[in-house]
């Protein structure tokens, strides 16, 4: 069984006939698109998938300062820059 990641749905059918209809539901959060009842595609707003991004680069960004946060590190005299 498939889990839907989505408290909306619609099928494939209902994409085709009302796009924008299905795209004003997804304004805030996802709607799950089935093809015989199982999740094929997640319908997202821009705006929800820029949170996405944007949200994932900091993941990115905090795993990056975890790895780093041991060294090596270079002293720098500020002065001589």
């Amino acid at each position: 069984m498939n889990t839907i990641y989505a408290a909306k749905t619609a099928s494939v059918t209902e994409l085709k006939r009302n796009f924008a209809a299905l795209l004003s539901q997804a304004e805030d959060d996802p709607v799950a698109i089935l093809n015989h009842n199982k999740p094929e595609a997640y319908l997202l707003s821009a705006a929800h998938y820029e949170r996405l991004r944007a949200r994932l680069e900091d993941l990115e960004d905090m795993q990056k300062v975890k790895e780093r946060a041991g060294g090596p590190f270079v002293e720098v005299d500020i002065d001589a820059l």
